[in-house]
């Protein structure tokens, strides 16, 4: 007869201690027991259903008798449940054993080795439970040694192995038939297929074992990690949709294991669920604050196992098409954000973007250059469109080059036009040098495309303004008298020639050769003296 006063601490861990080998045998047994009916071996469903009410009876024997409040009115109870987890253990044990005579043929198959797992489990819940339930009461504990000796009676340890990967059975061949002894195959009756990779991570192989079939059974795929060291390990170096968790563990145990995942970015948004054999509110608690998603006790219901892991993936695949979606915006806003810097300047697009608006500006000293092919509309309708399209590429892409290279920002192209500016964004001691030796370059460099095209180019210097218009296609320009003028003097120029107004050429007449190529009527300015540019002063070189 057990008295004394009992310790809370140790009715806790003998209920999570007798609990676990009771949830095993079943959970094999429904297991076994689905399977036997499904594969039409319907006269094995009466053992296995025995076996279960034996079980949950037990537990549910186990659950009222547990606690520091029963224990305290009915010290008795402790020896009554000891007697009856005596008689069940024996029973478990005989009838998995009977089972497994009449499959003997079956020998190193799957459905004998879940049997032998039962018997197992039966005659280490038979072993445990004397000395477990003999130190529920503070008299039976003599000293602290002893306690921890108890407590590392009460923990299964198992060294780390290899990572297994358990996927659904595929169909195998109908089973055979016989009175005597049973032939069964896995996976030949349909099953509710689930998705998703499931880590489970026990530190008891028999507990890795049930929750491996229980979710193979289901269409997971099943990964096992033996200690919470291990699952780190593989959560780092594989993708995993769920974990299942263990509380109680050597080296990192199942708090530590999820306070770890949260706290890393790569890891945290992986749900886990909760498995133990403790179900005091207070762990509970615990691991909802720490992060887990759920939390279920063992025995677990297969019914509620695989509801609450299909609402954690469900709930996974909500955040992760989020997250997919929230990665998409942000390209699809990289790719706008390039595609604005190419069409307008770096300084316009920052303020476009920054206050929705480019306020319009006026400047007082800029040079404008343009260049146009001679003859383009005649190749044009010479030569294949394909053609025409690559040498134009070609051209522009070398006028852009040459145009960053001397500090002028490229406004836009209007057909075989390429129209640049040089001081417009950027404060330049001398803008209309920096237009020259550019232009100097763009001659050359369209001669040196070898398809037969030249250039002429013109020059001029004075205010502008300039903005953006448009709201669906973004045109950063510049206006005023100054762009139109350019534009006739390019007009004048001759073949592969420079010309440049006469501003223009009084700004460059200390830094280059030149001469003056007449006096013209200019569309809006009327008589114009205009300059061709030959040469640089130094030596003659080019400008």
């Amino acid at each position: 007869m057990s008295t004394g006063r009992p310790i809370p601490q140790r009715v806790s861990v003998t209920r999570h201690d007798l609990r676990n080998p009771l949830g095993e045998i079943l959970g094999f047994a429904e297991i076994l027991g689905e399977e036997a009916g499904e594969l039409g071996h319907g006269h094995l469903a009466p053992a296995f259903a025995a076996l279960s009410q034996s079980a949950n009876t037990l537990l549910k024997q186990l659950n009222q008798t547990l606690t520091v409040e029963q224990l305290q009115a009915n010290p008795l109870g402790a020896d009554e449940l000891g007697q009856a987890v005596q008689r069940f253990s024996q029973d478990a044990t005989d009838q998995a054993k009977a089972i497994a005579d009449r499959c003997a043929q079956l020998a190193g198959q799957p459905f004998l080795e879940d049997l032998a797992r039962i018997r197992e489990s039966a005659t280490r819940l038979g072993e445990r439970a004397p000395v477990l339930l003999a130190d529920l009461f503070e008299h039976e504990v003599a000293s602290l040694a002893e306690l921890e000796q108890l407590d590392s009676r009460s923990g299964e340890h198992h060294p780390t192995g290899e990572t297994i990967f358990f996927r659904k059975p595929a169909a195998a061949a109908p089973p055979g038939e016989s009175t005597d002894t049973v032939f069964l195959t896995r996976g030949t009756a349909a099953r509710p297929t689930g998705t998703g990779t499931v880590l489970v991570v026990d530190d008891t192989e028999s507990n890795r074992a049930l929750l491996t079939r229980r979710l193979s059974r289901e269409g997971f795929t099943v990964a096992l990690a033996e200690n919470g060291r291990h699952a780190l390990e593989m959560l780092r170096k594989h993708p995993f949709d769920i974990v299942l968790l263990d509380i109680m563990m050597p080296e990192l145990d199942g708090h530590q294991v999820l306070t770890t995942m949260k706290a890393d970015a790569a890891l945290r948004h992986i749900p886990v669920i909760m498995i133990s054999g403790l179900d005091d509110l207070d762990t509970l608690v615990r691991c909802i604050e720490g992060g887990a998603e759920d939390y279920l006790t063992k025995p677990f219901d297969p019914v509620l196992l695989r509801a609450r892991i299909g609402a954690c993936l469900e709930k996974k695949r909500l955040r992760d098409r989020e997250r997919e979606h929230l990665a998409e915006i942000e390209e699809q806003r990289r790719r706008a954000d390039e595609l604005l810097h190419v069409i307008l300047p770096h300084s316009i697009a920052v303020e476009l973007k920054e206050t929705n608006a480019v306020q319009p500006r006026h400047h007082p000293n800029v040079a404008v250059l343009f260049s146009d092919v001679v003859g383009f509309t005649a190749y044009c309708d010479q030569h294949p469109a394909a053609e025409v399209i690559v040498h134009l590429q070609a051209l522009v892409l070398a006028f852009e080059e040459i145009a960053a290279r001397h500090g002028l920002e490229k406004i836009k192209t209007i057909g075989d036009a390429f129209m640049a500016t040089a001081g417009l964004l950027e404060l330049v001691e001398n803008p209309t040098l920096h237009c020259v030796r550019a232009a100097r370059e763009m001659v050359a460099a369209t001669r040196a495309l070898g398809c037969g095209w030249e250039v002429h180019i013109g020059i001029h210097v004075g205010p502008v303004i300039s903005g953006v218009v448009g709201r669906r296609k973004y045109l950063f320009d510049v206006w005023g008298d100054t762009v139109n003028t350019a534009a006739r003097v390019a007009g004048l120029a001759d073949t592969a020639s420079v010309f440049v107004s006469e501003p223009a050429w009084a700004a460059v007449r200390a830094e280059c050769h030149g001469q003056s190529r007449g006096r013209h009527h200019v569309k809006g300015k009327g008589e114009m003296e205009v300059f061709e540019i030959t040469g640089r002063a130094d030596a003659g070189q080019a400008a």
